[in-house]
């Protein structure tokens, strides 16, 4: 069985490629059940959570991630997020890889945000707001940066410092970078806008939106967990990456649905329905869209089909 590191996953997985891959996936027949969630009690610190992540295609790759997000670990200056992802034979059961689970999230995650961009968002989309300073951030940039014509960047996080590092390691890429002060400030220059925290409480208010943006949100990965507030839903078309996942797991359709603020037929499609073109995408250029992804199974077993494809 071959151990395949971060730097390797990291050298195979440029955004391009891996964006038409996971397309491809989401396009055909692929097994993905419920994942496994279960969440762990650490004394003295937030709750964390385990995740077990099956998906396979018949008669070619089985894979599983088994995923820890440990909030507290922010305090250590540690990632919350840590996982490794395994890769078995489909016809056999036989392991043939296992690989820095870490990084194959990162980019696939990044990936379908912009996969999902690339339906939803503005074609002259040049403006991107990033909300959050971890792990996925420079991730998340890049990848929308490669579906739409992006031009300038924005960043805020609650640590100014994080964002203004940030901002600064990323000097050299090939459209302008810098650190905002003001969220709201930040949110009405947007074309799109990506969230990427931990937060419980909402990030972005319905109140700062303008007609034609783009709201992607990625970071509240659990029910009680949510970057946007109830005008946001209220404004926009919702799309999803996976039904099966962000109607149980993501606060910001669950809440509002537990709520009477939406139901659930409001959410207009996933990304299984718009690839494969069983729903409409952004439909004019004055409607604001939404995009709730908690991460898909699918989306691991395209980028670690890629990468044995490529190594």
């Amino acid at each position: 069985m071959r151990v395949i590191s971060a730097d390797e996953l990291g050298n195979v997985l440029d955004y391009a490629s891996l964006i038409e891959h996971i397309r491809e996936m989401f396009s055909v027949e692929c097994t993905v059940p419920v994942r496994h969630h279960h969440s762990i009690a650490i004394e003295n610190q937030p709750e964390a959570t385990l995740l077990l992540m099956p998906a396979w295609r018949t008669g070619a790759f089985i894979g599983v991630k088994v995923a820890t997000i440990f909030p507290g670990n922010v305090a250590r200056a540690l990632p919350s997020v840590n996982a490794t992802y395994m890769v078995l034979d489909g016809e056999t059961g036989a392991p043939l890889a296992l690989m820095d689970g870490a990084e194959l999230t990162a980019r696939r995650t990044a990936a379908a945000s912009a996969l999902a961009s690339r339906y939803l968002s503005r074609a002259d989309s040049a403006h991107h707001l990033m909300v959050g300073t971890g792990t996925l951030a420079p991730h998340l940039i890049r990848a929308h940066a490669v579906v739409r014509p992006i031009e300038s960047v924005s960043i805020w996080g609650r640590t100014p410092e994080k964002a203004e590092r940030l901002a600064e390691s990323l000097a050299g890429e090939p459209f302008a970078v810098r650190a905002v002060a003001s969220l709201e400030d930040g949110v009405g220059e947007a074309d799109i806008i990506t969230c990427a925290t931990i937060s419980i409480e909402p990030l972005v208010l319905g109140e700062w939106l303008r007609p034609g943006q783009h709201v992607d949100l990625v970071g509240s990965y659990r029910p009680d967990m949510r970057e946007s507030d109830d005008q946001v839903v209220r404004r926009a078309r919702i799309f999803v990456d996976t039904r099966g996942g962000a109607l149980i797991e993501g606060g910001d359709v669950v809440m509002p649905i537990r709520d009477g603020v939406i139901s659930a037929e409001d959410v207009q499609g996933d990304l299984f329905d718009l690839v494969q073109g069983a729903c409409a995408g952004r439909e004019s250029g004055d409607e604001i869209t939404l995009f709730k992804s908690v991460g898909a199974a699918a989306e691991d077993l395209a980028a670690a089909s890629l990468v044995l494809q490529r190594t």
